[in-house]
């Protein structure tokens, strides 16, 4: 995996979730870190973090963020 491009990105937080892309496809729409884990899960990523950095990049703050700004 390439450490500058995660293959899992959760996207900046919107008043529904946050938007959660595996390889460029969307996986769903999480609402908290929960969500996150089980996306990775589907994926096949079954032991996998979501706070790993090389795996997940995360938008608009991190895995303890959920309501967007303002």
């Amino acid at each position: 995996m390439d450490a500058a491009h995660p293959p899992v990105v959760v996207h900046a937080p919107q008043p529904t979730g946050r938007r959660v892309t595996i390889l460029g496809e969307d996986a769903g729409l999480a609402t908290g870190p929960d969500d996150v884990r089980e996306f990775l899960r589907r994926a096949g990523l079954e032991d996998a973090e979501p706070d790993d950095p090389g795996l997940v990049e995360w938008r608009g703050g991190g895995p303890g963020h959920w309501l967007p700004e303002g």
